[in-house]
């Protein structure tokens, strides 16, 4: 019998037709990985690292997958290059990136794969989406919430995420 985990994806994208990059990300993920999947509104942010680029859109999805985190990074990645990502800087602009946020409950470092993912507790178009589909998931490290850490975000930012339009995916929640 197969074990499933609740697992998030981060979904975002500054390049080409952001919206559509990220709809059709969505599906794929919802139609060929993850079970029952749902996703949250898409959410309009400021760029990190380097500012002088185009805005981000973003979003999370989440669903039911038996993989482990590795089977999953290594799945994000060549989606990332089927739909048109193509090697730049970090933080630089790019078409889409997907990164495994969450697996389920618990924590992974190795084989090059950390979830929780490192940086999502200071990152508003992470936490923003991800309170409106999966608020009561608790960061392992922390222990927090993510109501609360969305607060304690917030208190640090100049300028949150601010939703841009409707949820990518409609179904109903894992």
């Amino acid at each position: 019998m197969k074990q499933l985990h609740r697992v998030a994806i981060g979904l975002g994208g500054n390049l080409g037709e952001r919206l559509k990059n990220l709809s059709v990300a969505a599906h794929r993920l919802s139609e060929e990985f993850l079970e029952g999947a749902v996703s949250s509104s898409v959410y309009e942010s400021e760029p990190w690292g380097i500012v002088e680029q185009p805005k981000f859109l973003n979003a999370v999805v989440v669903g039911l997958s038996e993989w482990k985190p590795p089977a999953m990074v290594n799945y994000l990645k060549n989606l990332e290059r089927e739909l048109g990502r193509t090697p730049g800087v970090r933080n630089g602009p790019r078409e889409i990136d997907l990164d495994l946020l969450i697996w389920g409950n618990g924590s992974w470092n190795q084989d090059g794969v950390e979830v929780p993912h490192p940086r999502m507790a200071s990152r508003d178009f992470v936490l923003l989406p991800l309170a409106e589909i999966w608020p009561e998931w608790i960061h392992s490290s922390s222990g927090l919430d993510v109501p609360s850490l969305v607060r304690d975000c917030l208190r640090t930012q100049r300028s949150p995420a601010k939703v841009f339009a409707k949820p990518l995916l409609d179904t109903a929640s894992p």
